[in-house]
């Protein structure tokens, strides 16, 4: 028996002994947040895999991680989606500022916050975007004044994800006035419990608010949080960007639950069978195609994995970001056409199903804006993938 085989084995005996039922399925997931009561089954599936260093399977073990390898890594996930599992972690410190620290912090920094990450002891949120400085982030004017041991910050950052429930900031902030607008951008890292931060959360169509406005009134972060050098903050932060966009991409995991077949659960609860198959044959055809599509996103994007030989994410990442925002608005757009004027419930009347279709539809709309527009998107690739001249 190979040494991969061997660890498939043990792996899925272990899941299935250790995985409690209530973190199977559609359901809660841990994010890091010590402002969310967690469900029991929850807690404890996070409390496991945290302890065998599964909540970050490719980090190094010194910071809580699980040391596997790539084969490995993907044995795992694949495993897990075999019986459901629910990632026992997810959130930005394991998806964005994590990687990105692995990259470009300090020893101290790795230990003083990369352990905490992994075993989900704290919830990071995002600085980067500001009223006036969106898909032109360079444009930001939140200001960072140098005052020895720290920095004195102040100005507006807005969708700030998960700022109301969030521990840290991960920010990018202006260091040098005077420089061009790519240069004197500095990245540093703000606890968000102190004075100076003031967090108001944004009410979306969806009817949730995820997202939040923050407003920065001489805030603290310590030289000591400074990731990178001062003034080179724009590499660092672009590189948290592709982390990010992998991750919205479709670039991680292994063996995912086809959502073709979940599509085809709701179609047959509201159109209908008929001689043993879909009663409507555009539905038919829709469903279909969105699987082949599916299918080969989810193909391509294991190609581009395994082709991978640095293991970092490249600008090729914006490939992934472009299309797979696409495609999960295509997939929200589908469930809802399925559902018919079920798919458009927003009061008593509907169930929660169709009220969950409604939102999961309305927040698609925003995959094509966060983690960088479509036409950000588009420039990149043109300019850093396909060599095309300005």
């Amino acid at each position: 028996m190979s040494e991969l085989n061997e660890f498939r084995q043990e792996t899925a005996a272990w899941l299935a002994e250790n995985c409690p039922e209530g973190a199977r399925g559609p359901g809660q997931f841990a994010t890091g947040s010590t402002k969310i009561t967690l469900e029991p089954d929850v807690a404890l599936w996070l409390e496991r895999m945290a302890e065998r260093g599964w909540t970050a399977p490719t980090w190094p073990t010194e910071y809580g991680g699980g040391g596997l390898n790539d084969e490995q890594a993907k044995i795992l996930a694949d495993e897990m989606g075999k019986i459901r599992a629910r990632p026992p972690l997810m959130g930005m410190g394991l998806s964005m500022i994590g990687p990105t620290l692995l990259e470009y912090g300090t020893d101290e920094q790795k230990a003083r916050h990369l352990p905490k990450i992994t075993r989900g002891e704290l919830q990071w949120c995002q600085g980067y975007s500001e009223p006036n400085a969106g898909s032109d982030l360079a444009a930001l004017r939140t200001r960072a004044d140098d005052k020895g041991d720290h920095f004195v910050i102040n100005g507006q950052k807005i969708w700030t994800s998960g700022g109301a429930f969030a521990d840290w900031m991960f920010a990018l902030v202006r260091t040098d006035f005077d420089a061009p607008k790519h240069d004197g951008i500095s990245f540093v890292l703000l606890t968000m419990d102190q004075p100076g931060v003031t967090v108001k959360p944004i009410r979306l169509l969806s009817g949730n608010s995820p997202f939040c406005e923050t407003f920065l009134d001489n805030a603290i972060a310590q030289k000591e949080d400074l990731v990178g050098e001062l003034n080179k903050g724009w590499t660092v932060g672009k590189r948290l960007l592709q982390h990010e966009r992998s991750g919205i991409g479709g670039l991680r995991g292994g063996r995912r639950a086809s959502p073709s077949a979940a599509l085809l659960q709701v179609a047959k609860k509201y159109i209908g069978m008929e001689e043993g198959r879909l009663a409507d044959r555009d539905a038919r055809d829709a469903i279909t195609r969105f699987d082949m599509n599916s299918t080969a996103f989810g193909l391509t994007a294991k190609r581009a994995n395994e082709e991978n030989q640095s293991g970092t994410p490249g600008a090729a990442t914006s490939m992934f970001k472009l299309y797979g925002a696409a495609l999960q608005q295509d997939g929200a757009e589908l469930k809802r056409m399925l559902m018919g004027t079920r798919g458009l419930g927003w009061d008593d009347n509907f169930g929660e199903a169709e009220l969950e279709a409604t939102r999961e539809w309305l927040s698609s709309k925003a995959t094509t804006i966060y983690g960088g527009t479509n036409e950000v998107q588009a420039n990149i690739i043109a300019k850093r993938v396909l060599g095309l001249p300005d």
